[in-house]
């Protein structure tokens, strides 16, 4: 890892090459603002020359094996082993993630980088029958999954080792070529992973990351030579580059206010101890990360007896302590806005259990109730340390109040009624319906993503390797 005390810059990796730019920038750790690395950044004409490497790598990519793929792969995964502390701390100091967070991170890594090992051997087709008609007899025919060429990759800056291995993976599985943008707030994560990509054996133009500017950005997602856009980050980003992303194929991973309901029939002191897991984790900063929590009127007052003490035993600091639960948020100014949201309900009469002050880009972990639906704590994206706990009446209801969200990412239900459990899955206007688990669960196989702003395709490691393939046909005539 670069010594962040010294004045060395750290180049980008351009297809094989690393590559310094004219330009660089700082990044400072959100917790105490100390350096962690200065860091180039590429241009567009390093944008061009990217897209220009990944066409010529797709000849190559695209003819790779089974067996190949899967053996960089595998080379891959090694190498993060071998780093993996190195990781967990880059990132930690990078984002602010408490190091048990940011170990569980590189964790995730490691499993996804398996999966889509195991998936190159798992890229099937079929044989269909063609002679259903008296026309048609002696045809027959066979549908294989091809790579779809060149694609683009934006990321976020909340998971900045595992949602880069999300997408350089699966597409390294898929046989694409990959040009990654990262987070302007954690690119050195991004470069740290290069390093992996540089000595697994894949193809040298195959991959790179690129740190750029948006505007120098632009092309990656415009550009034609680029088959497909897999962008994860805000709505308000993500509908926008769909719209200038012209003909090529779009999947979004998008933002939530994700929900929780809390039936009269759940374990209520699992269920609070799962919400303070889900909606307090990495400050709150992830797209399913509990922010509303509802709770059937008769069991409310007992869940919030769970509820809040476990909220207040989490312990507030510097992340690179192992016993720090909540860090701070990834800058002060998003913490601001935060503290701001919480004042603005106070003001309009709500309750605030537990938290509510902030130092620096730290905000305590927060818990409110007596909030209206229409205040931006319920009806945006949060995203940082605070919940929303209110009661209701009837099941029915409540999935109407889940409902009524520009969003529909994923949903938590706690219940033990099967009646009531298929209610919700059949009602709930989201991509994924949690049972007896916060909206926060995931495991990296899954399919993953939302519906509404919440996005539009799946990630995971199958699914997203579906999303980079087509479906070609081949029709033979044996008469």
């Amino acid at each position: 890892m670069m010594n962040a005390n010294t004045n060395d810059i750290r180049p980008f990796y351009l297809a094989g090459k690393w590559t310094e730019g004219e330009h660089h920038v700082e990044i400072r750790a959100p917790y105490d603002d100390s350096l962690v690395a200065r860091v180039s950044m590429g241009e567009r004409k390093h944008a061009e020359e990217a897209i220009a490497a990944a066409v010529r790598a797709f000849e190559v990519t695209r003819k790779l094996s089974s067996y190949d793929r899967q053996q960089a792969l595998l080379a891959m995964r090694k190498l993060l082993e071998e780093r993996k502390e190195e990781f967990a701390r880059t990132v930690s100091r990078e984002v602010g993630k408490p190091m048990k967070t940011a170990r569980g991170e590189v964790e995730r890594a490691l499993f996804v980088l398996d999966i889509a090992a195991e998936e190159t051997t798992r890229i099937n087709g079929e044989v269909l029958p063609l002679d259903l008609l008296e026309s048609t007899r002696g045809r027959w025919g066979m549908v294989r999954r091809f790579p779809v060429g060149p694609l683009t990759a934006i990321t976020p800056f909340n998971f900045p080792i595992n949602l880069v291995v999300h997408k350089v993976a699966s597409a390294m599985a898929a046989g694409c070529p990959v040009v990654v943008k990262p987070a302007p707030q954690a690119p050195v994560s991004s470069i740290l992973l290069a390093e992996l990509v540089e000595k697994c054996g894949w193809p040298a133009e195959g991959v790179s990351i690129l740190p750029l500017a948006n505007e120098d950005a632009a092309l990656l997602v415009e550009d034609d030579r680029m088959k497909m856009l897999s962008f994860t980050g805000s709505d308000a980003v993500g509908w926008e580059l769909k719209r200038r992303a012209g003909k090529k194929r779009v999947t979004l991973e998008l933002g939530g206010n994700a929900s929780c309901i809390i039936h009269s029939d759940a374990d209520l002191e699992y269920a609070a101890a799962r919400c303070v897991l889900g909606g307090f984790a990495y400050a709150g900063q992830s797209c399913i990360s509990v922010q509303r929590i509802l709770v059937q009127r008769s069991v409310y007052g007992k869940f919030l007896e769970y509820l809040v003490p476990g909220v207040q035993a989490l312990k507030v600091g510097d992340p690179s302590d192992d016993a720090t639960d909540v860090g701070p948020m990834i800058r002060e100014a998003d913490a601001k806005r935060a503290e701001s949201w919480i004042q603005e309900a106070a003001a309009a009469g709500a309750e605030i259990l537990c938290g509510g002050h902030r130092k620096g880009a730290v905000l305590e972990p927060t818990v409110l109730t007596h909030t209206q639906p229409t205040q931006r704590v319920n009806c945006a994206e949060a995203f940082a340390p605070l919940v929303t706990v209110e009661p209701y009446d009837e099941f029915d209801e409540v999935l109407r109040r889940v409902n009524d969200s520009p969003y529909g990412l994923q949903s938590g239900v706690f219940t033990r009624d099967v009646q009531r459990i298929f209610q919700a899955y059949e009602t709930l206007e989201v991509g994924g319906v949690i049972i007896g688990e916060v909206p926060t669960f995931r495991i990296d196989h899954m399919p993953y993503g939302g519906v509404k702003n919440s996005g539009m395709g799946r990630e995971g490691l199958r699914y997203a390797i579906e999303e980079m393939t087509e479906r070609k046909l081949l029709v033979m005539n044996l008469r």
